[in-house]
């Protein structure tokens, strides 16, 4: 049974409070948060302010995904801020080692998110230091967009370098998840399932995440 982590990106932000509520109330175990830069991706979301509002909002785990440059610079703030769970972009990381240390350091857990182009072979060295792989089924940056089929093939390579080496990475899938590719995505090996739109513009958001739960 996956874990699902829905992603404020789709709430309504007049609404977040209601958004925060109804998650609470639900079998969702984690709040996805993704932080934008405009820089790394061609979008701009919402910073540190709102993840501590979020955080004061729930006892839920807090999945924060930073798509912006340099995100070594900014560990402490999200600490600070409430994440439980940081991830930063490979491609963003040259010292990728390095940065999932001082994430761990700060007594968080560290992710390390892949864009579609990016091969899961680039993390087997540093697999055992990672807690969460975020592999991106869409180009980072918008939701709302079309799941790319090869995901099916990167979480099946990822999930046999993660039993080679003997660590307990989880998977989390990033990316025009939905109620008819959830099941596939967990027999292939993904652990967590980020949704937005699925969530949020579902009639009862609330029975949505119970079904992308049981899939």
């Amino acid at each position: 049974m996956a874990i699902i982590a829905p992603s404020l990106l789709a709430a309504d932000f007049l609404q977040l409070g209601n958004a925060c509520e109804m998650l609470n109330k639900s079998d969702a175990e984690y709040f996805h948060l993704d932080v934008m830069d405009g820089v790394f991706v061609p979008n701009i979301s919402y910073g540190l302010p709102i993840i501590e509002q979020i955080r004061k909002a729930t006892t839920k785990i807090c999945d924060v995904h930073l798509m912006i440059v340099e995100p070594e610079k900014y560990i402490a703030a999200f600490k600070k801020a409430g994440a439980d769970i940081l991830t930063v972009h490979q491609e963003a990381c040259p010292h990728l080692h390095s940065t999932l240390q001082q994430i761990k350091a700060q007594g968080m857990k560290a992710g390390v998110a892949l864009n579609p182009a990016t091969p899961v072979s680039v993390l087997k060295d540093v697999i055992k230091d990672i807690d969460l792989v975020c592999i991106m089924s869409v180009n980072p940056g918008f939701g709302g967009q079309k799941f790319i089929e090869h995901t099916y093939d990167k979480v099946r390579a990822l999930k046999q370098i993660i039993t080679e080496a003997g660590a307990s990475t989880l998977i989390e899938i990033d990316g025009g998840v939905t109620e008819h590719n959830a099941a596939a995505l967990v027999q292939a090996g993904a652990d967590v399932l980020v949704a937005g739109t699925t969530v949020f513009k579902a009639l009862d958001p609330i029975q949505m995440i119970a079904t992308l739960k049981t899939l």
